[in-house]
């Protein structure tokens, strides 16, 4: 029986602490009981295992006695990946699996009872102070999804290192979900063939004008240089991006043809400027309350007729835990909103575009974060040099999780190509599929 109190221990104990391993026991029994763990383990810090030593996909390791603590007293997302950050536990095999304890997690912290008497039980495990640590969550001021704000927000990820995206990017560095023509393709091929795909739902010819908001590292611009004969245009808000991107363009003698400026997406100037345009992955950062901006700029600087191809992650089937200020929100990408594709849609049609086609691309972004999180992973000294060690492990969790997420359905990713209508509301774009899948 658990019967004697554990209050007066406020630091960490021994590493072989048969108290702490009761209740940890007794908690790990307590969340188990009404769902079988098929693909993972956990194994404590004395060397046993719950429920058993057999071979799962992955081992869970509780690396102190207050483990379990430190990752479920709150009761949130961000303290379990805070734990992770600070060491309280290690995963060995696949991470990705190990995400079916942390739905499990939120399952049995439902209701107010279960929270109780979990809450009860983790508090008698001893404390940890692991300080502040290497890594902080983002801290913005200023109204959100100003301009001012925006760009701290798009710094705080993408500002992070250029060499340290290098190591787990492919050459053309797509920080973007690949497109796959079967599962064994390499990430370097699918993500030309996701470049290739793009460039042809556009319809690019020689002698267009692309603009692409939030160009990243230029990648797909040099794709639609070289192969389409376009002039390119793309916009960041991020200096790391803008220095790299101007560099590969120099580098593929493209100077001519395509340019990138540190801007804005509200910033645009021109009506009917450009033949098409292209944003990949940029719509999860602008915001709900500012995607009819967004895409009524789209509209105005884009010819009667042109098409814009509007890619980005958004909710899938299966809901997301609800919870405000996510992990992700805190340590990776502050002030992103997540939107159905029907809202998507809704808020386009309401700029007046008219709405060709929508694709998901679901199953790709599971098959690109795997590839990303497999090299990082064999980076890994790297990496820590780089950036450190708890930035290191807030990347693997998030592209892990993320990979999880897609995989069960409750991310998704769309393709959505849109068309400026014409005055008399006909379209010029072509009326099937045919030649996008060849």
């Amino acid at each position: 029986m658990l019967t004697r109190e554990l209050s007066e221990r406020r630091t960490e104990g021994a590493q072989t602490d048969p108290i702490a391993r009761e209740l940890t026991l007794k908690v790990l029994a307590d969340m188990s009981h009404s769902r079988e763990l098929r693909k993972v383990n956990v194994r404590l810090w004395d060397g046993s295992y719950w429920p058993d030593a057999g071979q799962r996909d992955a081992t869970i390791i509780l690396n102190r006695p207050s483990a379990l603590r430190e990752m479920l007293l709150e009761g949130t997302e961000v303290a379990l990946g805070e734990a992770y950050v600070h060491g309280a536990f290690n995963v060995e095999g696949d991470m990705e699996a190990a995400f079916e304890l942390s739905d499990l997690i939120v399952e049995q912290t439902e209701g107010w009872s279960k929270k109780l008497k979990l809450g009860y039980l983790l508090h008698r495990l001893p404390e940890f102070n692991h300080g502040n640590g290497a890594v902080q969550p983002a801290q913005l001021s200023g109204a959100r999804h100003s301009t001012h704000r925006d760009r701290a927000a798009i710094g705080f990820h993408y500002d992070v290192s250029n060499e340290f995206y290098q190591l787990w990017l492919d050459p053309a560095m797509a920080y973007s979900c690949a497109y796959f023509s079967q599962p064994e393709q390499s990430l370097e091929e699918a993500q030309r063939h996701k470049f290739r795909h793009i460039c042809r739902k556009l319809g690019l010819q020689p002698g267009q004008h692309l603009l692409d908001i939030g160009c990243g590292w230029g990648g797909l611009l040099i794709y639609a240089a070289q192969n389409h004969g376009v002039t390119g245009e793309g916009i960041t808000l991020s200096t790391k991006q803008l220095e790299l991107a101007q560099e590969r363009i120099r580098e593929a003698g493209l100077q001519d043809s395509v340019t990138v400026r540190l801007l804005d997406y509200r910033n645009l100037q021109g009506r009917d400027a450009f033949d098409a345009v292209v944003s990949v992955g940029m719509v999860e950062h602008v915001g709900r309350k500012m995607l009819p901006e967004y895409f009524r700029q789209a509209h105005r600087v884009l010819k009667p007729g042109g098409l814009f191809l509007n890619h980005g992650i958004g909710l899938g089937p299966r809901p997301l835990p609800e919870e405000s200020g996510s992990f992700i929100q805190q340590y990776v990408f502050p002030d992103t909103d997540l939107l159905s594709i029907g809202d998507m849609l809704n808020h386009a049609e309401g700029a007046q575009w008219g709405v060709r086609d929508v694709e998901s691309l679901r199953e790709h972004y599971a098959l690109t974060l795997r590839h990303w999180v497999s090299r990082l992973e064999a980076n890994h000294a790297e990496a820590v040099r780089l950036v450190g060690e708890p930035a290191f492990r807030v990347w693997q969790l998030y592209m892990s999780g993320c990979a999880y997420g897609f995989q069960v359905g409750q991310l998704s990713i769309y393709q959505s190509l849109l068309v400026k209508l014409l005055p008399d509301g006909t379209s010029v774009a072509p009326m099937t599929r045919e030649g996008w899948y060849r």
